[in-house]
């Protein structure tokens, strides 16, 4: 059974466009979660003794500041001491009235456990902000060398419109991930970076093993072939190859969420199913976005009609004056 990419993009394009809404509406109702190095706030370490639940550590200090925090349970590998770190996420850092208050808080709630502060810092935004800014340069400035390259590579199958295409199809894959990591409520950090950068990799080489195909195949088949069809013949050749490697990786990612969630791992959690959902995004975008090339497909099947036209007109009028000799 063969896809038709090029008749049905218009279908795909509309998922896309879906999409993207989809991924607006989550960010205006619900909101990103920025991680404490790009929003600023508050890291407390305590000690402890004996058995403590992260879970009640973090319902005593939230309901006591009245704002929501992350509690990380921590061991020294060298001293055996046992620790929380709480993250506070916040314009305003925590004041030293504030942390007395919350240090004879928790003291009084787990007298047992001996709770002490052994680290109490502020965290400057601005240095998560300036590290934001040059991912953004760097992805901008990737986006531009990526353009160029598969305009010069592949510029006998559509040139630089091809290299935007794949530009629009990476963007399109970074949104879906961040739209799943605002919809979980997983937190904007370092994984997000991490996601990001991965899934750009994989997406553009299934992109260019699609366009490696489609120029193999137009240099074989030349002008016999409407590239509308061969862009469809191209695709089809490599689907099994980049399904089967889509559907590798996504299952090994599974596997990972599934011990993550068993072992309450949340920063693996919080890397494999955005990773997960980029990839099959990534699939989809490489297949039925990048693969497509809309504007040079439709261009040569103008220019083929318009050649047909013309031989046409020309046979007539030929015939036309052969009658009118032998008249």
């Amino acid at each position: 059974m063969k896809l038709d990419i090029i008749g049905k993009r218009k279908l795909f394009f509309t998922i896309s466009i879906v999409a993207m809404v989809c991924v607006l509406l989550v960010t205006v109702f619900i909101g990103p979660k920025l991680d404490i190095q790009f929003k600023g706030g508050s890291i407390a370490t305590y000690s402890y003794t004996g058995e403590l639940s992260p879970d009640d550590f973090d319902k005593t200090v939230e309901s006591f500041l009245g704002q929501a925090v992350t509690v990380q349970q921590q061991e020294n590998s060298v001293t055996g001491q046992m620790s929380m770190v709480v993250s506070l996420t916040s314009d305003q850092n925590l004041t030293t009235e504030k942390q007395s208050a919350l240090l004879e808080e928790l003291q009084k709630t787990y007298a047992d456990n001996e709770v002490e502060a052994s680290d109490v810092n502020n965290v400057d935004p601005v240095m998560g902000k300036e590290f934001l800014k040059k991912c953004l340069v760097a992805v901008i400035f990737a986006s531009v060398i990526m353009v160029v390259y598969i305009g010069l590579r592949f510029r006998k199958i559509g040139g630089a419109s091809a290299g935007i295409v794949a530009v629009i199809a990476l963007i399109h894959d970074v949104l879906i991930a961040y739209g799943i990591f605002v919809l979980l409520g997983f937190t904007i950090n370092d994984n997000f970076i991490a996601v990001v950068l991965t899934i750009l990799g994989y997406s553009i080489n299934d992109t260019i093993v699609i366009y490696d195909r489609i120029r193999e195949n137009k240099h074989y088949y030349g002008n016999k072939m409407q590239l509308g069809e061969l862009v469809n013949m191209s695709i089809n050749q490599c689907l099994r190859r980049t399904v089967t490697t889509s559907l590798t990786t996504v299952m090994a990612l599974l596997c990972i969420c599934v011990v993550a969630v068993l072992m309450n791992v949340n920063s693996i959690l919080s890397f494999a199913v955005p990773m997960m959902v980029g990839v099959i995004s990534g699939l989809y975008s490489s297949v039925f976005l990048s693969g497509s090339m809309d504007p040079v497909a439709g261009k040569e099947s103008s220019q083929s009609k318009s050649i047909i036209y013309k031989k046409q007109r020309t046979f007539s009028q030929e015939g036309v004056l052969l009658r009118l000799n032998l008249f």
